[in-house]
């Protein structure tokens, strides 16, 4: 029955088609919307339907990166994935699944799983079995997600290592933070999290780590991430760490790694200049690489266990008696108290004799002798009675003002900075108590040995002082610091002194060492035209073992640039071992050859982060002058190898 009709003043045909039209549009806009809405917006609302919670997830900020005096990124980062888990989404199940993928116990898994739960059962941690894992662990996870509740990845960087050898010792390396640790270092750390444990990378663990930035994720019920909350707008992105600028010569540190390969002992090159180490090499060492990204439980067992303690730092926390190197000291202080002059002489007699004691001098007889000539031909006797005639309160009192007995305060952990022991009156009357030892002790003093003990890093800092003529630098192997916060680099002060000997007692002293090595018991160590000054030095152990092998030197004697301490333990001779390694690394340094016996591969610049094999060549990178990568000094020019060997690379490829 129609209506159209009954009212021809209200229902005209016009009014009809207007309704009519109005219907159709009404019809199409909701179908055009919710074709919208379930074709084209379909995926995007079905992760929004499954969203069941926004949960807050810590983004890992890069480490700073450290640089060499030249510019060369020689730490670097790389992005690599990591299997985190929510203790209050993680199953049992899931352990047995994820366990199987990874090849580990699902127990361990669990228990992981209770630990993180303990500080934070809301919180997404970092399964230690997870670490750096591969391609393939990541495609099976994915593949898996459904059943993996409480289970994802993120990116998490690893350190990377490019250059031809470890620096184990300074460097350091990072590891997970210990549960106990957890407590101390505060909110900034989470269970999973790793830290400086070692090395500069735990003395500037608070300038490099970096910033966590926060990233707020749409999650299913699995707790895994569906998608951004927000577009993204509400997150916090994390901060690069800042950067560290060194004095090490990767080129000087390399060698010097080399040429102890197989000894125990270490080497420290310093800038007299400025106190900035040049080297500092430690053997018996460690692969730094085994500990980035997924770091064995059973390598680092395996360090810990191993005989020759390759991850005792030998360079800064072994101390050793130092033997002749101890005769400059002495020589010093004897001129500065008045007790000898230069033109003093003393008689050696093959021998000097104290009460019922004849101490042999190891040269022979020398005869009536001045300083020069008995620090030239490195004279015992001499230095028996200038002990003696030092006394125990003086003595005390100069090996004190070139820092011995302290800490050189050298910026790496200082449970790894040694305070070797220099005696006093006190402390033998606490080791012997105050009636059981004699004068006679003095005279070991006075040849480095009995209670003197010294660490290498304080000998270099004293030689250091030597060369410059009486300032005493603090070493220090950061020179400057880029600060990613404030866009600029920032040098670094450290402490610096002068020695209150007169400067002309130095000249001495400098003249005799440079005579040590042109026509003394050095001769091993001499360059033609670098006037290289030192001091052998064989200092006897406890216990029947070998003599322990010293050599001090520096070069050029009066504009010098390199100060320099290496030693062996059980080497014997200082000129036999010490010598011909010192003289290697002066060339290198002062006139960049790499010695022709000495292997190297430099395809460590195309592929850092892994110890260095044959490689695909390709042209490097060179140092910028602008910006945090900027180097702090005109690059030198970079050591050549004779034609017959390989050439060294001259810069490298910076990866972040």
């Amino acid at each position: 029955m129609s209506y159209k009709h009954l009212d021809a003043s209200f229902a005209s045909d016009q009014r009809f088609h207007i309704f009519r039209y109005a219907v159709l549009a009404i019809c199409l806009i909701f179908a055009g919307r919710l074709a919208w809405l379930q074709i084209i917006q379909g995926n995007k609302y079905r992760l929004k339907a499954e969203a069941q919670a926004i949960k807050q997830i810590s983004t890992e900020p890069f480490r700073g990166m450290i640089f060499d005096r030249n510019g060369r990124a020689i730490v670097q980062n790389a992005p690599g994935f990591s299997i985190t888990i929510t203790p209050y989404e993680f199953t049992p199940s899931a352990a047995r699944r994820l366990g199987y993928i990874l090849g580990v116990a699902d127990s361990l898994l669990w228990n992981e799983s209770l630990k993180a739960a303990r500080y934070n059962k809301f919180a997404a941690t970092k399964l230690s079995y997870g670490r750096d894992v591969s391609f393939d662990i990541v495609s099976k996870i994915e593949e898996l997600r459904d059943s993996l509740p409480g289970v994802d990845m993120i990116i998490d960087p690893k350190r990377m290592y490019a250059f031809d050898g470890n620096g184990a010792h300074l460097l350091g390396f990072t590891r997970e933070v210990a549960e106990w640790e957890l407590k101390e270092l505060g909110d900034a750390y989470a269970p999973g999290d790793v830290t400086g444990k070692a090395g500069l990378e735990k003395s500037y663990e608070a300038a490099i780590r970096g910033q966590k930035g926060l990233q707020f994720v749409a999650v299913n019920k699995n707790g895994q991430k569906v998608a951004s909350f927000n577009d993204g707008k509400s997150d916090t992105p994390g901060l690069e760490g800042d950067d560290l600028y060194l004095g090490i010569d990767t080129d000087l540190q390399e060698l010097a790694e080399k040429l102890l390969t197989g000894a125990r002992g270490s080497v420290v090159a310093i800038d007299p200049a400025t106190g900035e180490i040049l080297c500092y090499a430690s053997k018996p060492d460690f692969d730094l690489r085994k500990f980035t990204g997924k770091t064995a439980r059973s390598y680092y067992n395996e360090l810990a266990s191993d005989p020759s303690i390759p991850m005792l730092n030998r360079a800064s926390n072994s101390m050793y008696h130092p033997g002749s190197t101890w005769k400059p000291l002495m020589t010093l202080m004897a001129l500065q108290e008045g007790v000898i002059t230069p033109k003093t002489k003393l008689m050696c007699a093959g021998g000097y004799t104290y009460g019922n004691r004849f101490a042999l001098c190891h040269g022979g007889v020398h005869g009536m002798i001045d300083c020069s000539y008995a620090l030239q031909v490195s004279c015992n006797s001499f230095y028996y009675q200038l002990g003696l005639k030092m006394g125990v309160d003086r003595f005390h009192k100069y090996g004190a003002m070139f820092g011995f007995g302290s800490r050189t305060k050298v910026d790496i952990p200082s449970g790894e900075d040694g305070r070797g022991i220099l005696p006093s009156r006190a402390y033998m009357d606490r080791a012997y108590g105050s009636k059981n030892w004699t004068q006679y002790a003095l005279m070991n003093w006075g040849i480095g040995q009995g209670e003197v003990n010294v660490t290498p890093l304080q000998l270099a800092a004293y030689t250091a002082a030597i060369a410059n003529g009486g300032t005493w630098n603090q070493p220090h192997a950061v020179r400057a610091i880029y600060s990613k916060t404030l866009q600029r680099r920032n040098s670094i002060a450290y402490e610096s002194r002068k020695v209150p000997i007169n400067q002309e007692y130095f000249d001495i002293v400098k003249k005799a060492m440079r005579l040590v090595v042109s026509s003394g018991t050095a001769r091993g160590a001499d360059i033609p035209g670098l006037d290289v000054c030192g001091k052998t030095g064989t200092a006897q152990t406890s216990g029947g073992k070998q003599d322990q092998s010293w050599f001090i030197c520096f070069a050029p004697m009066n504009d010098p640039k390199i100060a320099m301490v290496v030693t062996g333990e059980g080497k014997g001779f200082g000129a036999q071992f010490a010598v011909p390694i010192a003289q290697k690394l002066l060339d290198l340094y002062l006139n960049r050859r790499w010695p022709a016996d000495v292997a190297r591969d430099s395809t460590w610049l195309i592929k850092p982060g892994v110890t260095p094999q044959q490689r695909e060549a390709s042209k490097p990178a060179q140092p910028t002058t602008e910006g945090p990568f900027a180097s702090l000094d005109p690059p030198k020019p970079v050591a050549t190898k004779p034609s017959d060997t390989t050439s060294v690379a001259s810069s490298q490829t910076t990866v972040r």
